[in-house]
C-alpha cells in the first residue's frame, strides 16, 4: 500500500489514529518507512508522538468525502 504526507493511519495491530508526515527510506537500513506523528493525552495536556513504521504493518484509515450537488 502506499501512503502521502496527510493519511490517516493505523497500525493494523490496532492503536492510535497517526498522521503521515514523510514517506522515504531509513538512513541505517534503506527500508521502506514511514514517518507518523499522534497525540496523546497525559495528564492535562495532549503530548505530541513520533514514530516510524515499515508500510506493510500500517492501514489507511482516511476518510474520503465526495460533495455532490443537490
Amino acid at each position: 500500500m502506499t501512503f502521502k504526507p496527510g493519511d490517516v493511519v493505523q497500525l493494523k495491530s490496532g492503536g492510535p489514529h497517526m498522521t503521515v508526515e514523510q514517506i522515504g527510506e531509513a538512513a541505517m537500513t534503506g527500508e521502506s518507512t514511514v514517518w507518523c506523528v499522534w497525540f496523546e493525552r497525559v495528564g492535562g495536556r495532549q503530548t505530541r508522538h513520533e514514530a516510524t513504521f515499515r508500510p506493510t504493518s500500517l492501514e489507511n484509515t482516511s476518510m474520503s468525502f465526495e460533495i455532490t450537488s443537490i
